[in-house]
């Protein structure tokens, strides 16, 4: 099977310390019955910041420039593993079973169903349902959960050498129509940070190390996004 982690050469140490930490560790700073506000991170290689620090993923830095902005204190978890698909997603979420009670939900998932191939009616099948039960974990608050939009990875020299930047391009178009769709429909944000991966040719600093995901400083541009809507959520 394929997966966007799979396609670039990795020494093996490095591939078994990232399953491992994205797969189980908490990556919560403090307990959440210790936290003033809590936030659940759902999705994939770009929820858990393949090839950035822990530090420097999305989570971790609107989680902290929330904090910090609010003087509050916060506490997240992240249930994503780079590879994963809306059906890995799904069955990590049946048998992690969070709780429903968070502050804040974001949900950002779908390339590795398009990478590998699958058939756009999982998406179709699976998407709402991730979308209800992120619902569910934010106590059932529709204003508390933010769907974000899918990078464009053909923006990446990964990309380039596909050989199918275009399809990629329309493909990731098509899943983030479905997903916006999907996600008015039940009264949830959309927030689009697509542009942003796509300046990736023309600002290198937006591509990781490893050519593929984004960097820190992408990240921090989704933040900036993301921002005032969660901000909504927890204050």
């Amino acid at each position: 099977m394929k997966t966007l982690f799979a396609s670039i050469a990795i020494p093996l140490g490095i591939i078994l310390g990232f399953l491992s930490c994205s797969n189980t560790k908490e990556n919560t700073n403090v307990a959440s019955n210790e936290a003033d506000f809590t936030y659940l991170a759902l999705g994939d290689s770009y929820t858990i910041g393949e090839s950035v620090s822990a530090t420097q993923n999305f989570p971790f830095q609107l989680q902290d420039s929330l904090s910090k902005s609010l003087n509050k204190t916060g506490a997240y978890k992240i249930i994503a593993q780079t590879g994963w698909t809306t059906t890995n997603l799904l069955d990590a979420i049946a048998n992690q079973r969070p709780t429903s009670d968070y502050d804040l939900v974001t949900l950002l998932i779908g390339v590795n169903n398009q990478f590998q191939g699958k058939p756009f009616s999982v998406y179709e099948e699976e998407f709402p349902r991730l979308l209800d039960k992120a619902i569910a974990f934010a106590e059932g608050d529709a204003s508390s959960v933010i769907v974000v939009s899918i990078p464009d990875y053909a923006f990446t020299p990964f990309g380039q050498k596909s050989g199918s930047v275009q399809q990629i391009s329309e493909e990731i178009d098509r899943y983030n129509a479905f997903a916006a769709q999907v996600a008015m429909q039940k009264g949830v944000a959309f927030q689009n940070i697509t542009d942003i991966t796509r300046q990736g040719l023309e600002d290198p600093a937006l591509v990781a190390g490893d050519g593929l995901h984004p960097s820190a400083k992408a990240y921090k541009l989704f933040v900036d996004r993301l921002f005032n809507r969660a901000k909504q959520a927890v204050d």
